[in-house]
């Protein structure tokens, strides 16, 4: 959409409201093992709408054999009551069986042991076949019902889309989501350096059972700035235990440590 027609359109949806109110080039490829607070205004929601509707140019990249993730967390009012929540959960569970873009969908609450949550609980991961597919879903009216529910309650929200590789899912799996906002003046080989020691872990620590990574490519406003996500999946909590203190995950993360800027990290087992 030309930026003279998003203005004229923009315009024209703020007149009715008014009425009415009277994966990268020189980086490798994201991989994956295949076993087993502000709030929004009306015209940001409009124009968020409309940019939905029309995701970011097509990437030039492959990703055949690959599926969109669109991993979001929510952190809720201190006044969110509990039955607040659980409704807010009912309501987003319910998306799957009315908008049939959605090929699947997981949630949980985070229950990560290190401290870099930044104050959201509550995971939620879907899965499109597409670009398309995700299309179809932000502006679908029964996605914008959900909005209802949620934003009485809602204090954050955070949103990263990312390729990534269809997996196996296992019982009682423990998901361990990490992203990554990199310094402004980190160089390309060092972000690439950190991108390559990352995917080289799971050939080095066995209980990493699945394991993808990629770009945010969300054209929604809720990134926080934070530019790679990297979903690391364990058999169960003991498998975490075993990752988190073992000699080449430190080593990884002082490679990490002179580019980063910010992590964030959440973990939850799906229905839990």
């Amino acid at each position: 959409m030309r930026p003279i027609q998003l203005a004229s359109t923009v315009l024209c949806c703020l007149a009715i409201v008014t009425c009415v109110s009277c994966g990268p080039a020189a980086s490798p490829e994201p991989s994956s093992l295949t076993d087993p607070q502000e709030e929004t205004t009306v015209t940001d929601l409009i124009v968020e709408s409309i940019d939905a509707t029309e995701p970011a140019e097509a990437s030039e990249e492959d990703h055949s054999g690959q599926v969109l993730r669109h991993a979001v967390f929510f952190s809720f009012k201190e006044t969110a009551t509990e039955n607040d929540i659980k409704g807010v959960i009912a309501a987003f569970a319910e998306l799957p069986s009315k908008i049939d873009s959605i090929l699947n969908f997981q949630w949980g609450t985070n229950n990560s042991p290190e401290d870099h949550d930044d104050g959201f609980t509550h995971c939620f991961l879907l899965t499109f076949k597409d670009e398309a597919g995700r299309a179809k879903y932000l502006p679908h009216p029964d996605h914008k019902a959900f909005g209802d529910v949620l934003q009485p309650h809602k204090d954050n929200v955070f949103v990263i889309d990312y390729w990534g590789t269809p997996q196996k899912t296992m019982e009682n799996e423990l998901k361990h989501a990490v992203f990554f906002k990199f310094k402004d003046d980190a160089s390309l080989e060092s972000v690439k350096k950190v991108e390559e020691d990352f995917a080289a872990l799971p050939s080095k620590i066995d209980t990493i059972k699945a394991f993808e990574w990629g770009k945010n490519n969300s054209p929604e406003s809720h990134s926080h700035e934070f530019t790679h996500c990297f979903m690391v999946t364990f058999a169960d909590a003991a498998g975490r235990e075993t990752y988190l203190p073992h000699a080449d995950h430190e080593a990884f993360v002082e490679v990490l440590k002179p580019s980063l800027d910010k992590v964030r990290v959440l973990d939850f087992t799906p229905g839990e």
